[in-house]
Order: C-alpha cells, then structure tokens, then sequence
C-alpha cells in the first residue's frame, strides 16, 4: 500500500510539473484523457444547464402517455464523434430540430467553463452538423507548429490559430493581403515566416523596403527584385504593371476560343495555361506602405501619386496575371491621401497584431467585422506575434506565428537561392549581391583610425 501511495505521488507530482513547464505534453499524457471523460460524463447536464437541449416530440410524450411511462427528458445534441488532437478536442454534433449552429456558438464561453477547456471555437460543418474544436492548453504562447503541414503551391503555412488548427496564407484564394501592427507588435517575424515558406516554391519574390533595405535585405539571395527607396520603388512598380500587361497579351494568344476547344481548356488566368507556357507568379512584399504615400513637396507628390496608382492597378488587375500583393504597414487610413481607401478595398486578407489605438484596427476590420476590432485592440504588449486574423467574409481568428529570427530566414533564403527566376522586365532591380570577403562600405565621411 505504501509502494502505491509513493507511485501514485509521484505520477501526480509529474503530472503537475508537466502542466506547469510543458503544457503540450501535460496534455498528451495526462490531459486527453482526463478531458475526453469529462466532457462525456459532464455532456447531458452542461448541455441541460446551457440550455442546448430541446423538449420530447409529440409522439414520445403520446408513446410516454399510453405506455405509462415517466415523461422523456429533453434531448441534446447527438454526438457524433470526439476525436482527440496534439492540443485538444473536436467534438461533431448533429443539431435536434428547431437548433441553430449560432445557439452553440454563442454558448461557447460556457461551454469552455463547464468543460474546463482552455478555449471552445464552433463552426458549421453542414446544415445541421456543428463541429466544437476544443483547446486543452494556451497553445499561442508557446507556438510549436505541427510535423505535418499541408504545403501547396502559393499556400503557405505561416501560423498557429488559437483553436490548435494551422492558419495558411493562401495566395490563389485570397490573392492580396494587408498587415498592420505597432512596432515591435511582430510584424517582421510574420514577414519572414511568409518570405521561408515562399523561398522553397516556384515563385518570384519581390520586395519594396523603405527603411533602407534593413528588413528585407538580408534576404535578397531570393529575391528577384528589391527597391530601398520610393524613387526605385516607383520604377519598379511601373515595371510590374508592365510585366501584368504583357502576362494578359499570352493568356490571350493562348485562349483559342473557337467550338472545338473545351471549356475547361479555355485560359482566364496564369493558372489555366501549360506547364511549359506558364509565367512564374511574383509576391510583391511592401515592408512600409506610409513610406510610399508620404510627401513634403510636388515633385514627392508626384512620386506618391504614381506610386499609389500602380498599386491600386496591380491590386486590381494582378490576380490573373499571378501578381499578388502583401502590403505591411504601422497605418493604413485615409490620411495617406487619395487612392489609399480605394487599394485597401482591394486588400481581401486582413491581419492585426497589437496597435496603438481603436482607430488603427478600424482600418484592417472596421468594414469586416467589429468583434475583430475588439480582439485587435485587446492585445496584450507582452504578446508579441499574437495577432488576429480576418477576411472579407466576416471570419477572424487569433493566431501567432513561430519566432523565426533573421538568421534562420537567411539561412533558407540563401539554401533555395538556386529557385529565384530571372525576369527579364526586373532586371535592373535584381539585387547585387558581394561576397563575405568583401568590406562593408563606411557609412560616415572618415573611416574610424585603427592601430
């Protein structure tokens, strides 16, 4: 008795040490279990208390009746499957009639309480069928994405959702996106997740960093194009608008529309053309946005203006022609001047990390949804990488993406340096590159006197 005392102390001490240290695998062991029995057993009467059930039919309170029978209680959802995942659980339920896929979304709150689930997030399956992912742990603040990822062509894995699920950046189903964040909210560490995860594909990448090239330069063994300035950047936008109008000239010489060619052959865009005719898609990543739209005199303004416009084309246009736009920016209103409202209309995927007031987050959800605005603004400092995440259908998730460091970017930058394609039209914006043996350039007027 005393051996299975000490036994049972120390499994409960581990148990205890692994939930305080090592969360995810406190819940492999330990938690799963607990958690999957608790949800069965607790199940009738959280549903009873949340009030999720619904009364006896007509004909069982008749059938009660001529049998002599007790009166049937009220029925709650029928489970149809608990399934256990590496950070909680998915419970599938199949609705009784005259229930709404939003009373169960609306109960979540509760239901995390009643279940002792660290988070509860419910989405419509089908008509009738809900499905409950459930958290066992803050799976945000440790974020470990899992071994296996479902990697496509421009679909990009780039963070963790709060619900344990991945989120991706699906660049053919939502072609342009719009990052805003306060500095130091995790903004660079999101770009470079999307730059690692865009470096092993057949993609050209081209970048635009007004802050002298500090972000983005370190990357640039993989990128095709790159522009430090809003006089480069200006010219090179040109240059893609160019490259946009030529890509429509093939898909049209190549669309063969006549009685004999199917429909399914018929080419609309980059991606309904051969193999061997297909252009390479490029990403545009805009490191500051505000840069580009700033001016202090006419010539500047000028600039801006032709800056703004060629955005606003690409944004609208670029999607066929496989140009997809990634703008990051501190803000993004109409204080920028005009053309800016009419570009982050185009913006489909929104993403926030912490911003500094209530009128920053209006501007990436103020016309999608006012709750993620709310999430927005409730960042905490301390979290950096946290972020929400929306589109233009009114869905938001929180998510964080895994500290990548500079270093790490660079790293598989330089080891898929071998896929970065040569366009013609971006020549004079492809990046020079010196050897490590070269001296770095001094930045003052005289260089600093050694021994």
């Amino acid at each position: 008795m005393t051996a299975f005392t000490v036994a049972l102390t120390l499994v409960v001490a581990a148990a205890g040490l692994l939930r305080w240290r090592r969360p995810a695998w406190y819940w492999l062991t330990f938690g799963v279990t607990l958690a999957a029995l608790r949800v069965l057993v607790r199940y009738g009467s959280v549903m009873n208390a949340c009030g999720l059930t619904v009364p006896p039919s007509r004909w069982r309170l008749g059938l009660a009746r001529m049998t002599n029978r007790p009166v049937p209680e009220s029925r709650p959802p029928r489970i149809l499957r608990l399934r256990p995942t590496r950070t909680g659980l998915v419970l599938r339920l199949k609705l009784r009639p005259g229930q709404d896929a939003f009373d169960i979304a609306a109960a979540s709150d509760r239901l995390r309480h009643s279940f002792s689930m660290y988070g509860v997030t419910c989405r419509e399956l089908r008509s009738g069928v809900v499905e409950l992912r459930m958290t066992g742990y803050d799976v945000l603040k440790r974020v470990q994405m899992p071994a296996k990822l479902d990697v496509r062509p421009m679909r990009v894995p780039v963070a963790l959702r709060e619900d344990g699920s991945v989120h991706y950046r699906d660049y053919r189903a939502m072609p342009h996106a719009l990052t805003l964040g306060a500095t130091e909210s995790g903004k660079s560490v999101y770009q470079r997740n999307l730059v690692a995860g865009l470096a092993p594909m057949d993609v050209a990448l081209v970048g635009i960093d007004c802050k002298q090239g500090v972000e983005l330069f370190p990357l640039a063994r993989r990128f095709s194009a790159l522009a430090d300035n809003p006089d480069t950047a200006a010219d090179l936008l040109d240059a893609l608008v160019s490259r946009m109008e030529g890509v429509y000239q093939l898909i049209r010489a190549e669309q063969r529309i006549t009685a004999a060619v199917p429909d399914a052959e018929i080419a609309a865009d980059i991606w309904d053309l051969p193999n061997h005719l297909r252009p390479v898609p490029v990403v545009v990543l805009v490191d500051e946005v505000a840069e580009l739209a700033l001016f202090a005199n006419k010539e500047e303004e000028k600039r801006r203006d032709r800056i703004i416009t060629a955005l606003v084309r690409l944004a609208q246009l670029g999607r066929a022609a496989g140009i997809y736009l990634e703008i990051c920016g501190q803000r993004f209103g109409s204080e920028l001047g005009k053309g800016i409202t009419m570009l982050r209309a185009q913006l489909t995927g929104r993403t926030a990390h912490r911003v500094n007031d209530e009128t920053s987050a209006n501007m990436a959800f103020g016309d999608i949804s006012p709750d993620a605005v709310l999430a927005a603004i409730q960042i905490p400092a301390e979290l950096r990488g946290l972020a929400v995440a929306g589109d233009s259908t009114g869905g938001w998730h929180r998510i964080r993406a895994p500290h990548t460091s500079l270093r790490q970017a660079v790293n598989t930058c330089n080891r898929h340096a071998d896929r970065t394609p040569d366009l013609p039209e971006l020549a004079p914006f492809r990046p020079e590159l010196t050897s490590a043996s070269e001296a770095p350039a001094s930045l003052s007027k005289t260089a600093p006197v050694t021994a």
